[in-house]
């Protein structure tokens, strides 16, 4: 087998700023969707939302936010004012969802940086290959085959709670606590491997 027939795999990890933001609004907000996905930490809630419009346009924005190129919005994306690049909604349809943004961009921009700062000094300072290949080989001594290729997108989060939850069909979100620990990653990762690969 040449190397251009071996099975590829693709792990991108990161504390995405636009998901970040997402969560921020998520949570003040009050938005219950995804009802699996903790809450952040630092950042008080706001009362549950009864506007099941509301909940719904900020679902669409966020499957927007984490897998774009999967969610292609039919209509152009404009920038939300006040929350320079992080985030964007379709020109149609969400002026509720905009509206209920507006107030809030200095303080998501600002929890965003502070989280993504902390991943970077922390953990995003050198390359993650390692943390997900020992978990690819570990699926391939189980199976005794190579590993399928797939992509997996990481998204580390300082979550109220430990674990791993999908959050896209290529993505899940890992909690900063877990991610630092290397055993209890290692775990923890291993069905998300075996699921893809």
């Amino acid at each position: 087998m040449s190397a251009a027939d071996r099975p590829e795999w693709v792990v991108r990890e990161d504390a995405g700023l636009p998901v970040l933001a997402a969560l921020y609004l998520r949570q003040v907000l009050g938005i219950r969707l995804p009802a699996a996905l903790p809450h952040v930490r630092g950042v008080e809630a706001g009362p549950p939302c009864d506007d099941p419009g509301l909940e719904a346009q900020w679902n669409r924005f966020w499957d927007l936010t984490v897998e774009p190129q999967a969610h292609p919005s039919p209509v152009p994306l404009d920038l939300v004012d006040g929350f320079g690049t992080l985030a964007v909604l379709p020109v149609e349809g969400f002026q509720e969802l905009r509206r209920a943004f507006a107030p809030h961009g200095p303080a998501a921009l600002a929890f965003a940086q502070g989280a993504h700062d902390r991943y970077r000094a922390t953990l995003g300072s050198g390359p993650s290959y390692r943390a997900y290949a020992s978990a690819i080989a570990q699926h391939e001594r189980q199976t005794g085959r190579p590993a399928h290729s797939f992509t997996l997108n990481v998204h580390v989060l300082p979550l109220a709670q430990r674990g791993v939850w999908w959050i896209g069909t290529q993505t899940v979100a890992v909690t900063d606590r877990l991610r630092s620990d290397v055993v209890e990653f290692d775990a923890a990762i291993a069905p998300v491997i075996a699921e893809l690969a």
